[in-house]
């Protein structure tokens, strides 16, 4: 069986004023159809360059992604995205936001079927009430809903996940776990997320990468989780191999800082630019600019004012 994400040799080295910086190198996985696999590891050692370059919006200098047996040559509808900031276009509504996916995906079927798909996507992350607010109307749980009803409504190959619940307060982040979950078990979707939270990835995953500190981070061990999908939290976090798991973890994470501890860790920088600015002017990364130039359709209709034109 061809896996559905192969990552193989992938490596990636930034000139600098000092000579070449590598931040990965020889960083080799492989993810099965329907496996939900987390990368973890220390700020800095290359854990959304990974994501990033298996995005497409970042070339490997070394190695290469291939997607269902295709080689990832840019951003692509095989691939569905949730950023770690909701990435949405604050111009379009919640439904607009997802109907841009639809559009990409579904241009063939009538607007009225797409427009029926955008609210079930929504109401599968509980949002079919709010269907016509703008990002600015939504709090910051309900903004990252629409992100996952977005990427889910690609049907993508593979869901890659750039510590999506980070930015979230505790309830809200375990609520959309929980929906993650579900979703997860509904569609038997093939997830590369990472994380830095162990227990978040314990929840989650079927396996966990633990990625090696930088400069030239790479797999340094994989833990296969003892539990099988879809799990409950509550009933995990009593069984001893919940606990023997998270010790082994944290036990590689406490090595590599000590190991660490006086070398300094080469920054993963994305450049920023202004892009529309939603509530508190929001400024988005250069990279989520890029992924939406991949949707032209929309974007393509916007007015001098910022408007979508009808």
């Amino acid at each position: 069986m061809v896996p559905s994400l192969e990552l193989t040799s992938l490596g990636k080295t930034y000139a600098t004023e000092q000579g070449p910086s590598v931040i990965v190198k020889n960083f080799n996985l492989r993810v099965s159809e329907g496996e939900f696999v987390c990368i973890v590891g220390h700020s800095g050692c290359g854990k959304s360059t990974v994501l990033s370059i298996a995005m497409g919006l970042n070339d490997a200098t070394e190695g290469g992604v291939i997607v269902a047996g295709r080689e990832v040559v840019g951003p692509g509808l095989d691939r569905g995205v949730v950023f770690q900031s909701p990435a949405l276009l604050p111009w379009l509504s919640a439904r607009e936001n997802v109907l841009l996916a639809l559009e990409q995906v579904s241009h063939h079927s009538k607007p009225g079927e797409r427009l029926k798909r955008a609210d079930k996507f929504l109401a599968s992350v509980g949002l079919n009430d709010v269907a016509n607010c703008y990002p600015e109307q939504l709090s910051a749980g309900m903004r990252q809903r629409v992100g996952i009803a977005r990427a889910f409504a690609l049907e993508p190959k593979v869901l890659l996940l750039d510590e999506p619940f980070s930015l979230l307060d505790v309830v809200t982040r375990m609520e959309l776990q929980d929906q993650l979950i579900r979703l997860c078990a509904e569609t038997h979707k093939t997830v590369l997320m990472v994380t830095h939270d162990v227990d978040e990835a314990l929840l989650l995953a079927d396996r966990i990468v633990l990625m090696t500190n930088g400069p030239a981070a790479t797999v340094g061990e994989i833990v296969t989780v003892p539990f099988e999908r879809p799990r409950d939290r509550l009933m995990i976090i009593d069984d001893p191999q919940y606990h023997q798991a998270r010790k082994q973890l944290l036990s590689f994470l406490e090595e590599r800082a000590a190991r660490n501890s006086d070398m300094i860790v080469a920054v993963e920088a994305q450049p920023m630019a202004v892009a529309a600015r939603g509530d508190a002017g929001r400024v988005f990364p250069e990279r989520v600019i890029h992924w939406f130039q991949s949707f032209p359709s929309k974007l393509s209709q916007t007015t001098s004012s910022g408007r979508v034109r009808r």
